[in-house]
């Protein structure tokens, strides 16, 4: 991840619980809160309840391919959490990277400029 540190402490992923906008749909929840850089944070929330340490992890690795794939199409300065839903253990990569892109479109996350094609997967102008 070239623009984008890991959000790694509590207090911080309280802040952007607390003061951040969210959408959510079936199998995740992004929380998004400006913070005061010109790079972004992404943390990743996955409780027990969704399952096992292998599990979780397939979530997070899945999460954080998705963000470094279309890395360059977000705006820069914003705290970004991602938070499981239970559907998510049963989602395949493809489910969970429509998932975030249609959240980070509807909480404005990506930039002006870039528009979709008739797939409905972004690109740059």
């Amino acid at each position: 991840m070239n623009f984008s540190e890991s959000l790694k402490k509590t207090a911080d992923f309280h802040l952007v619980y607390k003061c951040g906008k969210s959408v959510a749909d079936k199998n995740i929840v992004l929380y998004v809160r400006e913070n005061d850089s010109t790079i972004n944070r992404l943390g990743i929330s996955c409780s027990k309840k969704i399952g096992n340490s292998v599990v979780r992890h397939r979530f997070n690795r899945l999460i954080r391919e998705v963000y470094r794939l279309h890395e360059n199409i977000f705006n820069s300065g914003l705290d970004i959490v991602v938070v499981a839903r239970r559907c998510a253990k049963d989602a395949t990569y493809f489910e969970i990277e429509k998932s975030f892109l249609s959240l980070a479109g509807k909480s404005h996350l990506i930039k002006n400029d870039e528009v979709k094609d008739e797939e409905n997967t972004y690109i740059s102008n």
